[in-house]
């Protein structure tokens, strides 16, 4: 199929994300009985819409986010406020809060769903190499694990007397075990117990940065067009666990990001979005559903950031509100504002930058 076809399917995919988050907002907000004006998809210039339930819906132009607009709230201008009871300004700050928390929490429960979905339907390789039975498939030549006699076919059982139940807890188990460590292994139905030492081995963690591990010698009983089933409960551990697990990467990324241990040049913007939704999109349904779980998480926790023109920043300021008793002066509330939208616009100039800069490097390279 085209390349314009992969596009647009990436475009639909990204869409359906911003739906939910903005059905987030706008689902909570009119629990709240505050009124909605507009409901878009995309940004600028309104290219589609149709009104209903006093509500107009919206596709614009700009096809990168989407936003919900409230009556009496609205970033572009900070202090157009309104004081009539169905307003947003007019609500109590733990109302507000709540508001905020539904688009990002729409995101969450919409990736674990996607996860569960996945997971129910049989989940590639790429989705779900931590979920591997913890069976041998090959044992490397003089390793650790080949002198102590480990075969292809052993299923480890426990390392240092702690089961393990997916092949990624081996390597986790290793890394914090004692040397030398015992493995307790079951072959052709006999339980068995080796003991060895481990090899330490420089590589790289999932930020690009180099690490010290240890290992053993051994890879798993895979090939790429493995597919990994899950009973109904084991999906729902999964699609908790990868959940959780995405989530807590971003946050140690954006930690490492602050401190200085990952670059900025890992940033990537709306180029490198839709370049790797098209290529999940071409392997395959269930890899553009995997894909778009992991967006989904992005956009969930992005936006908690406490940056004042995202929704963590429009929490700081109920929180303060809440603490003080009072709403910040509309001075520090419109400098705060315009200081979000210009710290945003430099993180989305940077993230397009790297895009041309990968392209350009990876066609002069």
């Amino acid at each position: 199929m085209s390349l314009i076809f992969y596009l647009f399917v990436a475009l639909m995919a990204l869409s359906v994300l911003v739906f939910f988050h903005e059905l987030g907002h706008f689902t909570v907000a009119r629990l709240f009985g505050v009124h909605i004006d507009r409901f878009s998809i995309g940004f600028g210039k309104v290219l589609a819409r149709r009104h209903c339930c006093g509500t107009e819906w919206a596709f614009s132009a700009i096809p990168l986010g989407g936003y919900v607009k409230m009556k009496g709230q609205d970033d572009s201008d900070p202090l157009a406020v309104s004081d009539d009871p169905d307003s947003y300004t007019a609500k109590k700050p733990w109302q507000r809060i709540l508001i905020l928390l539904a688009g990002p929490g729409a995101n969450l429960v919409l990736a674990f769903v996607i996860y569960l979905g996945i997971a129910l339907m049989g989940a590639p390789l790429v989705a779900a190499r931590d979920y591997i039975p913890p069976v041998v498939g090959k044992v490397a030549p003089d390793t650790p694990a080949a002198r102590a006699g480990l075969k292809p076919g052993d299923r480890i059982l426990a390392v240092d007397g702690h089961p393990v139940r997916y092949w990624y807890q081996i390597s986790d188990e290793i890394q914090h075990a004692p040397d030398p460590i015992l493995l307790d292994i079951e072959r052709h139905g006999e339980r068995l117990q080796l003991k060895l030492r481990t090899k330490v081995v420089d590589g790289l963690n999932e930020f690009r940065q180099k690490i010290h591990r240890r290992i053993i010698g051994i890879s798993p009983d895979v090939t790429k067009d493995t597919v990994i089933h899950f009973s109904p409960s084991q999906a729902l551990f999964y699609a908790w666990n990868e959940t959780k697990k995405a989530s807590l990467l971003i946050v140690r990324g954006i930690a490492k990001m602050t401190t200085g241990e990952v670059g900025a040049e890992n940033v990537g913007g709306p180029i490198t979005i839709f370049d790797v939704m098209m290529k999940f999109a071409q392997a395959g349904f269930v890899y553009l559903l995997f894909i778009m779980a992991l967006i989904s998480v992005n956009l969930g926790i992005l936006n908690l950031l406490p940056i004042p023109a995202l929704d963590g920043g429009h929490i700081m300021f109920n929180l303060y509100e809440m603490i003080a008793r009072k709403a910040p002066s509309e001075a520090v509330y419109y400098r705060l504002t315009v200081m979000g939208w210009i710290v945003l616009g430099g993180i989305m100039f940077l993230g397009l930058y790297n895009d041309i800069n990968r392209i350009w490097g990876g066609s002069h390279g």
